[in-house]
């Protein structure tokens, strides 16, 4: 009965695409999980951007809630649908917003509203943050504690995760192929070691 009433729902979307969303437009259609920072912005620099996806039941209902995210929130750099559907006919539709200290405010906000078109409570929702797979209840304070907040955090926590792979590499005698940030005491290394 579930899945008859799914394909019913996209069946409608097919003769309503043009109309604008209303509160349970998107009943089972839109997964309960966001994941955070799992795909790379087509923006900017991920350390700048940060890319929020949701898993959406059909090309057309994906491209409802892009056409929703875009109209309603100026805070939002782009919004877009995969290009092609994943397994079970699922699309992700991608979200990308400025990496700020407003970041959990805004990502909570956007839910909350999506909500609204899902007939769903937000406290069932969850995050994945990155490609972790591991889900947590969605709140404003955990997107806080899991999210960096700010490019420089960004470039901290991802270039230290990156000088201990390439310290774990040295140590079984694989060649590291990372280069080194450019700031002075990298520079001056370069200089005392004649590459400059």
């Amino acid at each position: 009965m579930i899945l008859h009433n799914t394909i019913k729902k996209i069946t409608m979307y097919k003769q309503t695409i043009n109309e604008n969303l209303e509160s349970g437009d998107l009943t089972r259609l839109i997964a309960s999980s966001i994941h955070i920072d799992e795909y790379k912005s087509k923006m900017g620099d991920d350390a700048d951007v940060c890319v929020v996806s949701f898993k959406v039941a059909g090309k057309e209902p994906s491209a409802d809630l892009v056409s929703f995210i875009e109209k309603g929130y100026d805070w939002v750099l782009d919004a877009d649908v995969s290009s092609g559907e994943k397994e079970g006919g699922d699309y992700l539709v991608f979200v990308e917003i400025e990496r700020t200290p407003k970041l959990p405010e805004q990502i909570y906000s956007l839910v909350a509203d999506i909500t609204n078109l899902t007939d769903t409570d937000i406290s069932e929702w969850t995050v994945v943050y990155q490609k972790t797979n591991r889900e947590q209840k969605l709140s404003e304070e955990g997107l806080a504690t899991i999210i960096p907040l700010t490019p420089d955090r960004y470039q901290r926590k991802y270039h230290k995760d990156q000088e201990e792979l390439d310290q774990l590499k040295t140590a079984a005698g694989v060649n590291v192929d990372t280069t080194a940030p450019t700031n002075e005491f990298t520079e001056s290394l370069r200089i005392a070691a004649g590459l400059k």
